[in-house]
């Protein structure tokens, strides 16, 4: 029995597949690292020395791109997807927002004077300790 499936299917299929499939020349893997640690404010005191810095709980992203190196980001829980733009929390992640003309589409967001050192901190550690 032949399936009957156009080749422009076929290509898009077999493309999408080779897009996500992990980069074996490691080099090129450290260029793109990305990742997230969930964040709560009932457990934050436990590791950490700072008071909660956000309005809500959520995730602390890193990724990082040669531009600006890596960048940290907040999404707060609910509005984690490709299409949200989450609060930049170093230098990196703010230079790479207005370079591209993006500001974060989420709502809630970082509590007025909140110290970010320690948030910031969690997402570069994230990137380093990548899993190998």
């Amino acid at each position: 029995m032949r399936v009957n499936m156009p080749r422009w299917l076929i290509s898009i299929a077999a493309l999408s597949l080779t897009a996500c499939s992990p980069s074996q020349d490691d080099s090129y893997a450290r260029q793109f690292v990305s990742g997230g640690v969930t964040v709560h404010e009932a457990f934050w005191p436990i590791d950490h020395d700072t008071p909660y810095p956000f309005t809500t709980d959520g995730e602390i992203s890193c990724v990082y791109y040669p531009d600006f190196g890596i960048e940290v980001y907040f999404q707060p829980f609910g509005y984690i997807e490709d299409s949200s733009i989450g609060t930049p929390l170093n230098k990196a992640a703010a230079k790479s927002l207005k370079k591209d003309g993006m500001l974060p589409n989420v709502p809630y967001s970082i509590k007025e004077g909140a110290d970010l050192s320690e948030a910031v901190e969690v997402g570069l550690k994230m990137c380093y300790q990548r899993p190998e």
